[in-house]
């Protein structure tokens, strides 16, 4: 395959993830009008229309979506061949481009970067904080570290360690008080939730048991908060019970700023997961940083850390 092929395919395939000539152009480096010149290349030589062109958006013509449907995944696998092939020396090498959640990967991922690149110095990080779930094939992320996501089509996930949210209060909160022995006991105490950034709502999360039992959450809402680190930092200060992700609480509960409310119920939503394109041939540098994220992640014990029948 002749280069300049290479590169005409790239602004199609490109162009159809996004939907627009001026974004694949942003994600290319190249101009607008340079994709949409090396798009109408194609489509002469094929002799088809590969989008409908309209002042909003392109859409894929039938012609269109069948050939990316046939080209998209070789497209790939030459792209991650020439990758890998490109790496220096044979260590893995390159732009490793990966969304995380700001707190999480701030408390979690970022202590381990110093390590990862005296292992793999020709690894470039363009690390993307961020709270809400990206589109990882369409802007194009290498890998993306989060929990609750859903799994499009063409990406898998790696679990990391489980995504259990609990129950804490500062201790003066508790001091003063009812106590909280049972579930029932919550619905008199000023509740501090967390609202999903995905959409804005706050969940109506069951709670389970160490005994597997399932009761509702029934907590009076004083106050919503958009960030689990948020909502501790508002229990510290004696506001109220809040609802928590683990991995946010645990350095609340290691210095004794928080406690634990109902330590043998927990809220279950899921997993902690690294997230990348499912691909038999993964760049060396993805590759490189999935398993050490993983092999890090194991060493510190973090999946028994994070797991709220083990934790604190």
């Amino acid at each position: 395959m002749a280069m300049e092929s290479f590169s005409t395919l790239e602004c199609f395939i490109r162009s159809a993830e996004v939907g627009s000539f001026a974004e694949a152009a942003r994600r290319l480096s190249l101009t607008p009008a340079a994709v949409g010149k090396n798009v109408a290349q194609l489509e002469a030589r094929l002799g088809v229309r590969l989008f409908q062109r309209s002042t909003r958006k392109l859409t894929l013509t039938e012609a269109g979506q069948r050939f990316l449907a046939e080209v998209s995944d070789s497209f790939r696998t030459i792209q991650y061949a020439m990758a890998n092939l490109a790496s220096a020396e044979g260590q893995p090498a390159g732009l490793l481009r990966v969304s995380m959640g700001t707190v999480f990967g701030r408390l979690y991922v970022v202590p381990l970067l110093g390590e990862f690149l005296q292992r793999y110095p020709a690894i470039t990080p363009d690390w993307h904080f961020d709270n809400r779930q990206v589109d990882l094939i369409g802007q194009g992320f290498d890998a993306a570290i989060g929990g609750g996501f859903d799994l499009p089509p063409g990406v898998v996930a790696r679990r990391l360690t489980p995504a259990h949210r609990v129950l804490v209060a500062a201790p003066g909160y508790l001091a003063q008080h009812p106590p909280i022995t049972a579930p029932e006991d919550l619905p008199g105490h000023a509740g501090i939730l967390i609202r999903s950034p995905q959409t804005g709502r706050v969940r109506a999360w069951p709670l389970t048991s160490r005994w597997k039992e399932q009761r509702p959450l029934q907590l009076r809402q004083a106050m919503t908060m958009s960030d689990s680190d948020a909502a501790c930092a508002v229990a510290e200060q004696g506001l109220g019970v809040a609802l928590v992700s683990l991995p946010f609480a645990v350095p609340y509960l290691r210095a004794g700023r928080l406690q634990r409310v109902l330590a043998d119920w927990y809220v279950d939503d899921g997993n902690i997961s690294i997230y990348y394109a499912e691909h038999k041939l993964l760049p060396g540098k993805t590759r490189a940083f999935i398993d050490f994220v993983v092999e890090r992640f194991a060493e510190q014990g973090l999946l028994q850390q994070f797991d709220a029948l083990q934790a604190l």
